[in-house]
């Protein structure tokens, strides 16, 4: 599908045809909130999506793996599309280059902002933590007492374990719900815990 456009630089007679893979993902002034898709729209889709996921678990945890795995195809497909865009893109090689990547290149294509915080574990060396104040699966979310442990933010947990595993990091992402000051608030921090085989690549580009 694609749309023609007159190339303005070419004194108005020029017409090149934009490829709707050439489109950006979030654009300001278009839909609700700037976005290409309305967030009312989203939040309907996604509530929906919930919904069947719900009537077919039987636990919370069931529920939030479901989402993971409906979320990791949209990033295999999400890291494809970034990469044909990007005409200067090259293939991260580097741990912290590909965390850098998701945190601000993939949340802009995906939120049309960056991540709040990148961090790393200072625990264990094989885990890296995504802060997110508000994520837009949870803005308008209001699960009811028999699951209020439910974070929908697993959707895109499942996103990210997608383009990290797509851009051959292989790792498992969790979101989890981090109370904030007064413990009244809540902020959700995407937890990754890369495979040792990634480590040790990791310690080889470095040595």
């Amino acid at each position: 599908m694609t749309e023609s456009k007159r190339n303005a630089g070419s004194g108005g007679g020029g017409i090149r045809m934009l490829n709707i893979l050439d489109r950006p993902l979030a654009t300001k002034g278009r839909g609700v909130g700037g976005s290409e898709v309305s967030l009312s729209a989203f939040s309907f889709l996604f509530s929906e999506m919930v919904q069947y996921y719900q009537n077919r678990v039987l636990s919370i945890a069931d529920l939030e793996r479901k989402l993971e795995e409906a979320g990791y195809g949209v990033g295999h497909r999400v890291l494809e599309l970034l990469a044909f865009r990007e005409k200067q893109y090259r293939r991260e090689i580097k741990l912290i280059g590909v965390l850098q990547f998701v945190s601000s290149t993939v949340w802009k294509a995906l939120f049309n902002k960056v991540a709040d915080s990148l961090e790393r574990s200072t625990e264990n060396e094989d885990e890296y933590m995504i802060h997110e104040r508000e994520p837009i699966t949870n803005v308008f979310v209001s699960a009811p007492a028999d699951i209020s442990q439910l974070n929908c933010a697993a959707y895109i947990a499942g996103i990210i374990s997608g383009v990290l595993n797509g851009a051959s990091y292989p790792a498992g992402v969790t979101a989890h719900h981090v109370a904030i000051g007064d413990g009244q608030r809540e902020k959700t921090v995407f937890l990754i815990k890369f495979r040792q085989d990634v480590l040790r690549r990791e310690a080889a580009l470095s040595g």
